[in-house]
């Protein structure tokens, strides 16, 4: 069981170190994207906003989970005793 604990922190240290860049990433990428759909023609516009809201929204999700990492490494654990 050593190893699962170990492992379950590595992955929640890696998320409370990494992921908050990522999320940060995603979501001015988002943003940026979302602005320049409006410089696209009509045709072409909703393609832009839909790839800029899911970049938006995965920074989002990413941050969320980031938030979350320390429970969910607990939670784990103690499912795993």
């Amino acid at each position: 069981m050593a190893g699962i604990e170990t492992t379950l922190t590595n992955i929640a240290t890696f998320l409370e170190t990494v992921a908050p860049t990522l999320s940060l990433i995603l979501i001015v990428l988002g943003g940026i994207a979302y602005g320049l759909s409006y410089t696209q023609p009509p045709e072409a516009r909703g393609k832009w906003q839909n790839t800029a809201m899911g970049l938006f929204i995965g920074g989002i999700i990413v941050g969320v989970i980031v938030g979350a990492a320390t429970i969910i490494r607990d939670m784990s654990m103690q499912a795993l005793q």
